[in-house]
């Protein structure tokens, strides 16, 4: 038998065989570590100094607690003693905290794609046998994995740094500054800014462009979320009842009288008419109600009970972690269809 007569190779033979999953995260994990790395260091000095702080605001609300009466004098006194020595700079912590998901998705998801686009070695990884979508959710689905689990982990450790300023009724639980830092809300928050940034990434082809275009999306999605969406998860509960609890997201207040809507707020003019203040300082606010009250007003509050935390994170997480789903599946769709 010559050379000209040996039996061709079957055809499945001739083409490669694809490349694992597993090696394939092994390309992720070299090519992405820094980032990882940046985001460990972010999360873990953020960490160090929550669980200091943290360790410090529990042996002081130890001595809120051992405090007996409450309402005596002396009790109130370190009650708002603990609040000003370690609630305030926890708050102020709270507010620095924000930034960190749109920090973890402008640097670690607006460059998985767009590093690749911009020095055009995707011309060399998209001919590779593993195939120009596997490569890209292989990258996509092992980060996204990585980022949004770090960022629940942290949110728990806030959850455990905070839970003395919610018992002291300090702060509620749904305000704005704290709600999204909680594990659900961080996680899904997390995973939206990483699915903004390789969308961005992949659009622009550009890192630093990419990296602006993500932090002012996320920044767009935080703040529509915020003012507008949030507080239409569930239908508000009404009450006339003045001792709101403290721990309630009190979202407005108005006033009727005869069954018919006065105002939002007593003006100066009405209280100086009806409830003149008897010395140089304003009336307490408990006193004011009960002089409107007596003149035929009534109190109206629309809020939303502490009870309902948990069922809001999860509504928030759950159309969060949608929205991500849908804009990695577009980038991949993207990337399947460009040409290389």
């Amino acid at each position: 038998m010559t050379a000209l007569t040996v039996p061709g190779r079957p055809a499945e033979d001739a083409s490669p065989r694809p490349v694992p999953w597993r090696r394939m995260a092994w390309v992720t994990w070299r090519q992405h570590r820094a980032a990882l790395a940046g985001v460990a260091a972010l999360l873990g000095g953020w960490a160090v100094y929550l669980w200091l702080a943290g360790s410090a605001a529990y042996h002081a609300y130890a001595g809120v607690t051992a405090c007996h009466p409450a309402s005596a004098i002396a009790c109130v006194e370190i009650l708002n003693t603990f609040d000003y020595t370690y609630g305030d700079p926890a708050l102020h912590a709270a507010v620095l905290l924000q930034v960190v998901p749109a920090l973890i998705g402008a640097f670690t998801g607006a460059p998985v794609l767009a590093r690749e686009l911009e020095t055009g070695t995707f011309r060399y990884a998209w001919t590779l046998a593993f195939g120009r979508w596997r490569w890209a959710l292989a990258k996509l689905v092992l980060l996204a994995v990585a980022v949004a689990a770090a960022a629940g982990a942290f949110g728990l450790l806030f959850s455990w740094f905070f839970r003395p300023f919610f018992a002291d009724g300090h702060q509620t639980p749904f305000a704005p500054e704290l709600f999204d830092l909680r594990p659900v809300a961080l996680a899904a928050w997390t995973l939206a800014a990483f699915a903004i940034g390789a969308l961005a990434g992949l659009l622009i082809r550009r890192v630093v462009p990419a990296i602006a275009a993500t932090l002012a999306g996320y920044a767009a999605l935080a703040f529509a979320a915020g003012l507008y969406l949030r507080q239409h998860y569930a239908a508000p509960l009404l009450t006339t009842a003045p001792d709101v609890p403290g721990s309630a997201w009190v979202m407005s207040q108005w006033w009727t009288r005869g069954g018919r809507f006065a105002f939002g707020h007593p003006s100066n003019d009405l209280l100086m008419r009806l409830c003149p203040s008897p010395g140089p300082y304003k009336q307490p606010l408990a006193t004011v109600s009960q002089c409107l009250a007596q003149h035929g007003y009534t109190q109206w509050t629309s809020y939303q009970p502490v009870s309902r935390f948990w069922s809001f994170q999860w509504i928030e997480g759950g159309w969060l972690l949608v929205l991500s789903v849908l804009l990695i599946a577009t980038t991949i769709w993207l990337v399947r269809r460009r040409a290389a």
